[in-house]
């Protein structure tokens, strides 16, 4: 049997189901994004609070709020990337299948949801190559 014959794989069937699992994810990372930007200060000030005894804060300090501000930015495109992903599955647009791998890609450092739903997508979107 081939990896074209439908009894082995309908990767068809699961795009409806795919798709709106990805508008959910990307939501969820999206309030992710903005839960962090409202508690920027609170973060901030927990940092601080351990920087006390170390040789240089301040260059601690930069690098938190680099990162910080890299979470924020990585957690934004994911969440729009991740609704785009989507909404292309769902609307059963040709590009939807590569946006859904990038999207795949980027969420596998998001534990556990992103491992989860990216591992998953990666199953089903990625060829097989049946002997």
């Amino acid at each position: 049997m081939s990896s074209s014959n439908p009894a082995l794989r309908n990767p068809g069937a699961h795009f409806g189901t795919l798709g709106v699992l990805w508008i959910v994810y990307g939501v969820i990372r999206l309030i992710m994004a903005a839960c962090l930007l409202i508690y920027t200060s609170t973060a901030t000030l927990m940092f601080g609070a351990l920087l006390n005894r170390v040789a240089d804060p301040f260059t601690l300090m930069g690098l938190f709020h680099f990162l910080y501000a890299a979470v924020i930015v990585l957690s934004v495109v994911c969440g729009l990337l991740a609704i785009f992903a989507g909404l292309a599955l769902l609307g059963g647009r040709g590009v939807g299948r590569n946006l859904t791998l990038v999207a795949a890609i980027l969420s596998l450092c998001d534990i556990p949801l992103g491992i989860t739903l990216g591992t998953y997508t990666l199953v089903v979107l990625l060829p097989i190559h049946a002997a």
